[in-house]
């Protein structure tokens, strides 16, 4: 761990990316969005926060697109302007140049505090999170797991495969969560790389794709965490969250702390 990082949580900035309208949500999302979405008594993007906020990340910055006038809340907001025809990396670079090192949030996860704390202490310019119990939340989300499942693979601590169609449950070590930390270097060497795309391929290219591209030129470090999150990307993972929740069994991806 570095003592700069134990000593200094609050030098670090929060990107929450939610520019896209979350189609697969349905009707829901018509006159929202998909991080208003209510789970256990707060929007996803106030689990998110109040995350964020409990490791230290007090400045953090939203990207907003779709419905972005619909997201209020203590935060800095900057604006897609092309969210219905580009992707998570085009808005991932709406924000400037880094001056901290950032922490990173797909809007439709939610997450422990700790796995913050973790990614806050882990070396590298560039790391991500990955569920080593990604089964356990896959096969209540699907009646297949396999079919939303895609590669992922590391030596160590550092990612050697990510995005490839998952076809053995066996082969699959992990599942990325959507969830980074970029340092200021970090930035500029996705940045860099993000250029050498021409427009159209910047413009379509999801973070998995682009992370395959990353560590072919540099190290991708992994956290791995045990359960704790989860991601909301249809009605049915509303649901099926909802009554687990309500379980009295304990479950294993319950992210509050």
């Amino acid at each position: 761990m570095r003592l700069k990082n134990f000593l200094n949580m609050n030098d670090y900035n929060g990107l929450i990316l939610a520019a896209g309208r979350g189609s697969r949500m349905g009707v829901s999302t018509k006159n929202s969005h998909k991080c208003l979405t209510i789970l256990e008594g707060k929007t996803l993007i106030d689990w998110q926060l109040y995350s964020l906020k409990q490791s230290g990340v007090k400045n953090v910055t939203v990207i907003g697109g779709y419905n972005s006038d619909k997201i209020m809340g203590d935060f800095d907001k900057k604006l897609n302007l092309r969210w219905s025809e580009t992707n998570m990396v085009y808005s991932f670079f709406c924000e400037n140049p880094f001056e901290k090192d950032t922490i990173v949030t797909y809007s439709d996860i939610v997450f422990s505090s700790k796995h913050v704390k973790e990614l806050i202490e882990k070396e590298g310019d560039i790391v991500i999170t990955s569920d080593k119990l990604w089964i356990d939340l896959w096969s209540k989300r699907f009646k297949n797991p396999l079919e939303d499942a895609e590669s992922f693979k590391t030596s160590g601590d550092n990612l050697i495969e990510i995005g490839n169609k998952g076809n053995r449950i066996e082969s699959i070590e992990s599942q990325y969560m959507g969830l980074l930390k970029f340092s200021p270097k970090g930035w500029e060497i996705a940045f860099n790389l993000y250029m050498t795309f021409d427009e159209k391929e910047r413009d379509i290219m999801d973070m998995t794709t682009f992370l395959s591209h990353l560590i072919k030129i540099t190290c991708v470090k992994v956290v791995f965490v045990e359960g704790n999150w989860c991601e909301i990307d249809t009605t049915n993972d509303l649901n099926v969250y909802n009554k687990l929740l309500k379980s009295t069994d304990k479950w294993s991806h319950d992210w509050r702390n």
